[in-house]
């Protein structure tokens, strides 16, 4: 699976996803892009899961249009020691995440 860390995820969780080939928004050269945007991007660029925290993004965009997931974590704060705890429930779950879907991760 090709993952994208959104810009407001810190780069320092990408070693704990390392079962998954995943760049960051900033690797890409991709930072300050806006969603819609960068769900385009994603796709060109076969992308299969951006994973972010922000929320409002499956309120913004229209997702069903694209063949792309968005994985949010329902985290409170974006601190690595949080985001971490996600990533055991967010690698159990991708092998069953649907294109033009929106999942949200709980712990």
């Amino acid at each position: 699976m090709k993952v994208l860390l959104d810009e407001c995820i810190t780069k320092r969780l990408k070693p704990f996803l390392n079962d998954f080939e995943v760049y960051t928004v900033f690797e890409m050269g991709w930072s300050g892009i806006k969603n819609g945007k960068l769900i385009s991007l994603c796709e060109i660029n076969h992308f299969d899961v951006i994973l972010t925290i922000d929320k409002n993004m499956m309120h913004q965009q229209n997702i069903e249009k694209h063949p792309i997931t968005i994985a949010i974590l329902n985290v409170l704060t974006s601190k690595l020691e949080e985001l971490k705890l996600f990533i055991p429930s967010f690698s159990k779950q991708i092998p069953h995440f649907e294109k033009n879907r929106v999942y949200i991760i709980e712990k």
